[in-house]
């Protein structure tokens, strides 16, 4: 009897171990995981941009060529102690050419743009370069 047990240890079948790794237990906690970030919504929305607030300044200046920006229409104005008529004006090119007369004009106004807030930001930076390059260097957005 002593010989059928020591014969089972040595020279018996050998269990072979697995060199392999089980993967499904991995692929359940991934699952689970991509579920939980799925439904979870994200705490903070692209949309919503928080804009900083302007101070005013202490002394606005006394006359100023204003240009209005609106979805549909552009309009540009000289505002101050003797406000003039607002002009509506077509597109960008005839606004830009406006402002350059106005400019050559009086050189010393500053010019104020005020762009609705659906109107698309290009328009009013492209505004604020069109501005620079004639000369303009006192360009200012109106805020609230």
């Amino acid at each position: 009897m002593a010989s059928s047990f020591s014969s089972s240890l040595r020279g018996g079948r050998r269990r072979k171990f697995k060199s392999e790794i089980n993967v499904v237990p991995y692929i359940d906690v991934m699952l689970v995981l991509l579920i939980i970030f799925m439904a979870i919504p994200p705490s903070n929305s692209p949309a919503v941009i928080n804009l900083p607030k302007a101070e005013r300044s202490a002394q606005p200046p006394d006359d100023y060529i204003q240009v209005i920006v609106q979805p549909n229409q552009l309009s540009i104005a000289i505002n101050g102690k003797n406000p003039r008529a607002l002009e509506t004006v077509d597109d960008r090119p005839a606004l830009v050419q406006r402002l350059r007369a106005l400019h050559d004009e009086q050189p010393e106004l500053p010019v104020m743009i005020s762009g609705d807030k659906d109107v698309k930001y290009d328009e009013v930076i492209q505004l604020i370069s069109e501005a620079k390059k004639m000369g303009i260097n006192r360009v200012g957005l109106a805020t609230k």
